[in-house]
């Protein structure tokens, strides 16, 4: 039985933890695996035309139009929190209890009910008074800045795209990863095929970085277990 428990101790612990590193999916949204890819008839309206999309037309638009073509992306994200609580309770409580008393008889009775009485009249009072006042405030902001080249992963019925990127950096030891999905419009492409990232539905924006500076900004696997599961 004794080896039991000793076993169970390591999945309770880490059962328990609940600080676990934040994490962000970049699989791609529902709707745009459902949606099937918009069709092209690779019909040329005008074949041999200055105007048209062969491979080097003299006159085109230089954003992009299909798949695989590249868009990029000008990340300028910047949050601002600030949060103030205040909470205040007060209670009080009285209570008064007696033994009770016998009434009744004069005399011998009278003073015989009276020594009862002082006996049994036993009276229990109790106070408690209970305060408690909390004042709470948080303030933060924050800031990315930053450019990605993306590419355009699928085009939907609608005309909207699909796109995706990722940039990794490696700088004197520490790897930065920058990574980017999300729908956008066409119509929201600028004409030196820029986009930014306020016009990106479905976002999502992952930054991190890897190397002796993040290691020794963490904190060992050991705090955390047991600031999981230290009740106080």
């Amino acid at each position: 039985m004794k080896k039991k428990i000793i076993y169970m101790l390591p999945i309770v612990f880490f059962g328990c933890s609940a600080t676990v590193d934040p994490q962000i999916s970049m699989k791609p949204p529902a709707y745009v695996e459902e949606l099937a890819p918009k069709q092209s008839n690779n019909i040329e309206s005008a074949p041999g035309s200055l105007f048209g999309k062969g491979d080097n037309p003299l006159f085109s638009d230089k954003k992009a139009m299909n798949v695989n073509d590249l868009v990029t992306v000008v990340i300028q994200e910047s949050t601002t929190q600030s949060t103030q609580a205040n909470k205040s309770t007060s209670r009080t409580n009285t209570a008064n209890l007696g033994g009770g008393t016998l009434t009744g008889g004069t005399g011998i009775v009278g003073n015989a009910i009276n020594k009862v009485n002082a006996y049994s009249n036993i009276g229990f009072q109790t106070n408690s008074t209970a305060n408690y006042q909390g004042t709470g405030s948080q303030s933060r902001n924050e800031s990315f800045n930053t450019t990605i080249s993306t590419r355009v992963i699928k085009i939907l019925s609608n005309g909207n795209y699909f796109i995706e990127g990722s940039r990794e950096l490696l700088i004197n030891g520490e790897k930065q990863i920058i990574q980017l999905s999300g729908v956008i419009r066409p119509y929201d492409i600028g004409q030196d095929n820029t986009i930014d990232s306020r016009y990106i539905a479905d976002a999502k924006i992952l930054y991190k970085t890897e190397g002796e500076v993040d290691r020794s900004t963490r904190k060992p696997w050991g705090s955390k277990v047991i600031e999981a599961i230290w009740p106080f």
